[in-house]
């Protein structure tokens, strides 16, 4: 079965730093694409970066030059590293990835989310 587990989240001071890990796990043979969504109390979810296969990467222009989205092939993991925290920045994190694993074909898959505050 296949699963996004997430870590890293807590609670930070403004101008802070936290870095959010995802491994996923399973009979996975692909992952194309990996994403960071958040979703901030009574608003949507939003995407908030995402990093292809070949390194490929896009931020939604609130957290450029301060967020950072990698991945680890060989792990089949993938992070964020949040820099320069802002208040506006408290949210839900999830991480998500379009992967093909045996015997299931493609599918889009979730973590469990991880809380993170930005408060003094």
């Amino acid at each position: 079965q296949v699963q996004l587990v997430e870590s890293g989240g807590g609670l930070v001071q403004p101008g802070g730093s936290l870095r959010l890990s995802c491994a996923a796990s399973g009979s996975i043979l692909t992952i194309p694409d990996m994403r960071w969504y958040r979703q901030a109390p009574g608003k949507q979810r939003e995407l908030v970066a995402s990093i292809t296969s070949g390194g490929s990467t896009y931020y939604t222009d609130s957290v450029k030059g301060r967020f950072t989205i990698s991945r680890d092939n060989a792990k089949n993991a993938q992070y964020l590293q949040m820099n320069s925290l802002k208040p506006e920045d408290t949210a839900v994190y999830y991480c998500n990835a379009d992967l093909r694993a045996i015997g299931k074909g493609y599918g889009s898959y979730w973590g469990q989310g991880t809380q993170v505050t930005v408060s003094s």
